[in-house]
């Protein structure tokens, strides 16, 4: 991955948002052929080998920048099959994010719209079953997103809900808002509160915490009336719990040890 981000870096000009959708649509077509996944991603195999069967396979259909990046890809060495694939949609990822207007919040938009699948068990089974062919999935982000969201988020979606990859929607969209914010030298902070925070609280919060990780933050609000009161913070693996409840909680347990 680091190889892969530096081949990016070389690039960081002339990546574009069909650049980005070249590597969505590249990773797809390894993803669903075993052989040439297992040629790929062969670690004992010569990088030599595998980027001429990357560029003989994909040279007439992918920009030549993606075209680039996906050989840095072949000629790496990954642990594993799926972290090939993770590496090919996350270079994607980094290269439709860093193709956005400086006024386009992606990681904001991918968790509006996280939140709303999540409240909607039919369409959040409608987008990941098995049984929904993709291009209906397609369709139906386009219905829920087109218009209303980024041409960037719109190509992200599509191409999440096309190759889960055994992941649910809600764990796509944040793994995908993570690397977004990280292409933006940002981390996403999800605050869990009772009651909305007032812009004010916000931006100090935003302040504290950017100031306690050394990054930007983008904070994304969640609205929960069973933490009671105070808040929940989680940044990455770190959570720092402060609600009501979870303090409630705690005190339950004391008394009954």
């Amino acid at each position: 991955m680091a190889s892969s981000r530096t081949a990016l870096a070389a690039h960081a000009d002339s990546a574009d948002l069909a650049t980005g959708e070249s590597l969505f649509d590249a990773g797809r077509v390894i993803g669903n052929s075993s052989q040439l996944l297992a040629a790929i991603g062969d670690a004992s195999a010569e990088e030599t080998a595998k980027t001429a069967l990357v560029r003989a396979v994909f040279a007439p259909t992918v920009t030549p920048v993606a075209l680039e990046l996906l050989q840095s890809a072949a000629a790496a060495r990954w642990s594993n099959h799926q972290d090939l694939l993770a590496g090919i949609e996350a270079l994607g990822l980094r290269v439709v994010a860093a193709s956005a207007p400086a006024d386009v919040a992606i990681d904001a938009e991918l968790f509006t719209f996280g939140a709303a699948v999540s409240s909607d068990a039919e369409l959040e089974l409608a987008l990941t079953s098995k049984l929904t062919p993709a291009v209906a999935k397609v369709s139906l982000v386009d219905a829920l997103l087109k218009g209303k969201a980024s041409d960037q988020t719109l190509t992200i979606v599509r191409h999440l809900v096309r190759q889960p990859r055994g992941r649910r929607i809600g764990e796509l969209l944040r793994d995908a808002a993570t690397i977004v914010a990280d292409q933006a030298d940002s981390v996403i902070a999800t605050v869990t509160s009772a009651t909305p925070l007032q812009s004010a609280q916000l931006d100090r919060l935003a302040k504290s915490l950017s100031a306690r990780y050394g990054r930007n933050l983008t904070i994304n609000q969640v609205i929960d009336a069973s933490v009671v009161g105070g808040l929940k913070v989680q940044i990455g693996d770190d959570v720092i719990d402060g609600s009501i409840a979870t303090r409630l909680k705690d005190l339950r347990l004391q008394l009954a040890g």
